[in-house]
């Protein structure tokens, strides 16, 4: 008990003596105007030293001490650079010590911060979402981002760069219902270039439905055929399959399709034609025609 006592007495002895010590502060930039971007990157310091005592100083030893520089006080602007110095701004440092806390000198006596004018712009997302549905379950309409772009403030040489941003890669299996998904962006590294992001996550949506399989049977149309020849051919009608959700599939009609046949296209030598649909129905999915040849002969 008697060398715990001692210790402690001691221990207070040297924290109540004053000492001078060189202490390195981290600059916190207050009050910097919203169309200003500063450029340098966050090492700006300041070396103070300081006489007080030890009970003062203890404190610098727990966490990393910051001094603030207020922008709007006792700065100039010079050539896109703010200049802090020393002879003006003195006495808002001094102001953020106690009383008994003395500073002997400081080192920079000045501090540059370049700075540039804000650029706003807006860019598209781009998913990395991969989708994987159920036997029989797929998207009534296109996936939809929510908000689909976002708007980048920085410096104009940076910001000029980006020309999209990138949702994180996320793969969905077994979906067989409605898609309510938030996504994480990513956003590029910002540690020292000064961007600002309007958002750092999007939301992925989709309504899903149950589709089948449904087949029709379609006209063929010959076009480009010259006036003084006679075509005859085969097959008059193609089968085309297509898939479709439960609720728009009773309204696919056979007219909302158009199937040709362009003789422009005919490769010489060969007397077939190639089927191509040229109009589908806006409710119907992987549309596809039966590999039946169209044949065709010229009658004289």
């Amino acid at each position: 008990m008697f060398l715990l006592f001692s210790f402690i007495v001691l221990v207070f002895l040297k924290l109540s003596s004053v000492y001078t010590k060189t202490i390195r502060f981290q600059v916190n930039r207050l009050n910097v105007p919203e169309n200003h971007v500063i450029l340098n990157n966050n090492n700006q310091v300041l070396n103070l030293s300081v006489r007080t005592s030890g009970f003062n100083l203890l404190k610098y030893y727990y966490k990393n001490p910051q001094i603030d520089i207020d922008f709007k006080r006792n700065l100039f602007i010079k050539d896109s650079t703010y200049y802090w110095i020393q002879s003006k701004g003195f006495s808002a440092i001094n102001d953020q010590f106690a009383k008994d806390v003395e500073i002997i000198s400081m080192t920079p006596d000045t501090l540059k911060f370049r700075f540039d004018v804000n650029a706003v712009k807006k860019v598209p997302i781009q998913s990395e979402v991969h989708l994987n549905f159920q036997p029989g379950y797929d998207l009534l309409k296109d996936i939809s981002i929510e908000p689909d772009s976002i708007k980048i403030i920085g410096p104009e040489m940076l910001v000029s760069k980006i020309k999209s941003i990138k949702t994180d890669s996320l793969v969905i299996n077994n979906i067989q219902a409605d898609i309510h998904q938030e996504v994480t962006l990513k956003l590029p590294d910002n540690k020292e270039e000064n961007l600002v992001f309007s958002h750092s996550k999007v939301l992925i949506e989709g309504r899903v439905e149950k589709f089948t399989e449904g087949q029709i049977k379609l006209p063929v149309n010959v076009i480009n055929v010259p006036q003084d020849i006679n075509l005859k051919y085969f097959p008059r009608k193609i089968s085309v399959t297509y898939s479709s959700s439960l609720s728009n599939f009773n309204s696919i009609k056979a007219g909302d399709f158009k199937v040709v046949c362009d003789f422009d296209k005919v490769v010489e030598g060969t007397n077939y034609l190639v089927p191509e649909i040229v109009q589908k129905s806006d409710h119907a999915r992987h549309v596809k025609m039966s590999k039946q040849p169209i044949e065709f002969i010229i009658l004289k």
